[in-house]
């Protein structure tokens, strides 16, 4: 391991040890993305939450994380990684515990955005913090060791989390997902000494102005498509998106300006002026929006739906992740022998697992046993596999070297601002289909179909993505 040469190593610092505290960041953030989704009826018993607010609940982190993350990795470019590392651990900690003592939804929501804020700065810096500090084969290992906690970060937010909603440990029910970050947190806090500080020799200014612009205009898309509905599309819920769509353009604009006047911007828009590296962004957004909306409808049809416990819904889950993980560990091998034929194939499989599972649940309707959904599940987990990580490196692939950081910045927003648009449509079809049903059917038959509504996004989005990618092995490198 390595200190950035302008910043010394601070003496007796122990190099896997300083790893072990951004690895256990990286599985706290990464869980806190996935155990939501497991405690959603929960979170609607208990707090008498609409499905707005369950949406926005789940949106407002994948939002707000997603808005500062380019300039969560700027400040700590700027002012040092260890310091901002223990400041974003610090709002981690204390806005999760704001989300353990939530007094209501609209608290809970607020409270999940700070969460979501802070994550933002966090979770930068524990990629950079190991990109600058270690080399060679102690990178490879470090990074193999980052994206198998992350991987069995998602595993243990369904799992782990389902047995803390079960147990209710100290009768604190949903709210010990979120309390039991608190004691994490301020370890973590107190073991960042273990990490070397560094800094860009050259940071890039911060873009204040961008930052705000772009995180009102997507907030002003998305709060229409997740409460419209909840109040049957007012007159502001319509003419909003087109106010959102005039401050992306001022967005633009700006980041032109900046550009052309010698100033870093959030995003140098001549990337997406890349025919190839825009429809990579278009396929990230795609595929991402297809993931929390998935565990948004499994949630609500196995435990409102068929009545099961969280634990046993989190535990017919797991395979599916477990499923993700091993596709993710062994794409790389498969996409270096067959190119990007291999992501089609992976994509084929993603859309026709899709498609069984919803066949599943529309045949079986209130005779659903979900056990017999963990072969599809599995197999729903392989294709998210092989897409998702060699689909970004692909995407990063087709920009320049003196690029890639910029580039970078951009895929990880539009991941997450793809699972929150995900999100809020899935949530209207899901919601129409619950409301519109028949009122006499039994309750796990009216949750089926509502999750086949939901799911019909996901499997449109899923064939999609599979056009698009062969499209997208015709595209002559050249236009890119």
């Amino acid at each position: 391991m390595r200190s950035n040469p302008s910043l010394p190593r601070t003496a007796g610092t122990a190099p896997w040890l300083g790893l072990s505290v951004l690895l256990l960041a990286g599985f706290v953030i990464i869980f806190d993305l996935f155990v939501v989704n497991v405690a959603i009826p929960s979170l609607q018993a208990g707090l008498g939450a609409s499905f707005a607010q369950i949406s926005f609940i789940i949106a407002g982190y994948e939002l707000a994380f997603g808005a500062l993350l380019i300039t969560g990795g700027r400040l700590g470019d700027l002012f040092g990684r260890r310091r901002l590392f223990i400041i974003g651990m610090a709002g981690f900690t204390a806005a999760s515990a704001l989300c353990g003592l939530a007094p209501d939804a609209g608290f809970l929501v607020c409270a999940r955005v700070l969460q979501g804020l802070a994550a933002a700065l966090l979770f930068p810096q524990v990629y950079a913090s190991i990109r600058v500090n270690f080399d060679g084969d102690d990178s490879r290992r470090a990074f193999g060791l980052l994206g198998m906690t992350l991987g069995l970060a998602a595993i243990a937010g369904q799992v782990l989390g389902g047995w803390l909603l079960q147990s209710d440990l100290f009768g604190q029910g949903w709210r010990s997902i979120f309390l039991i970050n608190v004691p994490i947190g301020l370890f973590a806090v107190a073991a960042a000494r273990c990490i070397p500080e560094s800094r860009s020799p050259q940071p890039a200014q911060l873009d204040w102005p961008g930052m705000i612009l772009v995180s009102v205009g997507l907030t002003l898309l998305l709060v229409p498509l997740i409460e419209g509905p909840e109040q049957h599309w007012p007159a502001w819920s319509l003419w909003m998106p087109a106010v959102a769509l005039v401050v992306l353009a001022r967005f633009r604009q700006q980041q032109e300006r900046r550009r052309t006047a010698g100033l870093s911007p959030l995003v140098d828009m001549r990337l997406l002026g890349q025919r190839r590296f825009a429809l990579g962004i278009l396929l990230v957004l795609l595929i991402y929006s297809t993931s929390s909306s998935f565990f948004l409808c499994f949630a609500l049809l196995t435990q409102s739906g068929l009545g099961l416990d969280p634990f046993s819904a989190g535990s017919i889950f797991a395979p599916a992740s477990v499923g993700f993980v091993a596709a993710s560990l062994a794409a790389p091998r498969w996409v270096a022998r067959q190119g990007v034929t291999a992501i089609v194939t992976g994509s084929l499989l993603y859309a026709a697992s899709i498609g069984l599972l919803i066949a599943q649940v529309h045949v079986a309707g209130a005779e659903l046993q979900p056990i017999q959904l963990v072969p599809a599940l599995i197999a729903v987990g392989v294709g998210q596999g092989l897409i998702m990580t060699p689909l970004l490196n692909l995407v990063l692939g087709f920009v320049d070297k003196a690029q890639a950081g910029m580039a970078s910045g951009v895929v990880s927003t539009v991941q997450q601002l793809g699972a929150a648009l995900g999100v809020a449509v899935v949530g209207i079809l899901f919601r129409a289909a619950l409301a519109g049903g028949d009122g006499a059917a039994a309750n796990a038959a009216r949750y089926a179909a509502a999750f086949v509504a939901g799911m019909s996004y996901n499997l449109a989005a899923a064939l999609l993505i599979s056009a698009l990618l062969l499209m997208l092995t015709r595209t002559p490198r050249a236009a890119g």
